[in-house]
């Protein structure tokens, strides 16, 4: 405890150094895939409807995406530990590249739905192998600065990505897909041309440098809390955010659709806003305390969205929220780097901690959706709070990672 309390202290000292060069190419490449993601994400349903579908089969696109993700999740994290991450990393980008393509060129529901899901695929491959890139390049002190800084350019990215995306599908309902594909190749060119000959990136060779398991990753407290939190956080963020805040917005509030739009917007405003703030302090006091603050800010955001009876308290309980996800962002992701340690090779334990806020994604909405049919609005956001204090009596437990010695020597023992 004193020896962790003495590298924080000394990390607040201590001029901040620069991040190496790889991890600014992970940010560029992410904003691309945001920025492109979003531009799709309002013509899916869309294009699908125009195959003569219903509702709930336009909407299955999103299910198929999420549930390919989290189906080849594990895969994606053998993948990782045996060929390294960079190889993953391209591949990933392709597969979700050409996929995208040839999505703009189904011809039937059905083909959109194969290539939406095989688009998953690529996306898992991507994620799993980006976060353990992450882990690799950023130095233990700055980790946390290097994951807001990660998370920062994906939702910059999905904050302009439909600026651009209306105006393509005024156009052409496939247009959007064409862009992206194409934004995605430029994407992948870029990252293989300053990344090939990185050492930094380069898988370790060593052969005393074991993989982390997944089971050794499960005894350590901090990751047992992790797992929670990210559930959570797939469970408010990707899920209810997206399903329930416009439909409130309509339904409840009586405003406009185009509110629906705004109340997102300030949502991921207020995430971006603290993400760089909160992961320098996760380098310098902890990732604890950032956790544990913004579980309870989260939490109690999301329950004042159920009891938001005018737009405006509706705004501010949304930024509030943001807010409380972008505090808890850059530690947690920080927290699973510290588990893994800088040379160790973790893809199974990256794929396990993914796998965590997929399941929220894929959960969430459904089962807020029954509570709203059965009860009400205001129900399922109280519900959603308390999901996500469930991971704080976890972290209340849970050691302070930051400042703990690299395991790759105690790794190759286990």
């Amino acid at each position: 405890m004193g020896d962790a309390a003495a590298s924080r202290q000394a990390t607040a000292t201590e001029p901040i150094p620069r991040l190496p060069s790889e991890v600014w190419v992970l940010v560029v490449v992410s904003f691309i895939i945001a920025m492109g993601f979003s531009l799709v994400a309002p013509a899916l349903t869309i294009f699908a409807r125009s195959f003569d579908v219903s509702v709930t089969a336009a909407s299955a696109l999103i299910s198929a995406f999420a549930l390919m993700r989290l189906c080849f999740a594990p895969v994606s994290g053998k993948l990782v530990t045996s060929l390294g991450e960079r190889p993953i990393y391209l591949a990933g980008i392709l597969v979700v590249g050409l996929s995208t393509g040839a999505a703009a060129f189904a011809q039937s529901y059905w083909q959109l739905l194969l290539f939406r899901g095989l688009g998953g695929i690529g996306s898992t491959m991507f994620t799993v192998s980006a976060f353990g890139l992450l882990v690799r390049l950023a130095p233990p002190e700055q980790r946390g600065r290097a994951s807001g800084l990660f998370m920062t350019s994906f939702l910059v990215g999905n904050i302009i990505g439909p600026v651009f995306g209306g105006g393509l599908l005024a156009i052409n309902l496939r247009l959007p897909f064409l862009v992206y594909a194409v934004a995605l190749m430029v994407a992948a060119c870029v990252a293989w041309v300053l990344l090939r000959n990185s050492e930094l990136a380069a898988p370790e060779r060593s052969a005393d440098v074991a993989p982390v398991t997944l089971r050794h990753a499960l005894r350590h407290r901090a990751y047992q809390a992790g797992l929670v939190a990210n559930f959570a956080k797939g469970w408010l963020v990707l899920g209810i955010r997206v399903s329930l805040v416009p439909l409130f917005v309509v339904d409840v509030l009586r405003q406009d659709v185009g509110w629906t739009g705004i109340a997102l917007a300030v949502f991921s405003v207020g995430t971006v806003a603290v993400l760089t703030l909160s992961g320098r302090l996760a380098d310098t006091l902890g990732r604890k305390p950032l956790i544990v603050a913004g579980l309870l800010v989260s939490a109690g955001g999301t329950v004042w969205l159920g009891y938001s009876e005018q737009l405006t308290m509706f705004l501010v309980a949304s930024l509030v929220t943001g807010v409380g996800v972008g505090m808890v962002q850059p530690s947690l992701g920080a927290t699973v780097a510290d588990v893994i340690g800088s040379r160790a090779r973790g893809g199974t334990v990256l794929a396990g901690f993914q796998m965590a806020a997929d399941f929220g994604v894929v959960v969430g909405p459904i089962f807020a959706g029954l509570l709203v049919d059965a009860v009400s609005y205001r129900i399922a956001f109280i519900v959603t709070g308390i999901i996500s204090l469930l991971a704080l009596p976890l972290w209340l437990r849970a050691p302070e990672t930051l400042g703990e010695r690299e395991r790759s020597a105690h790794v190759s023992t286990t």
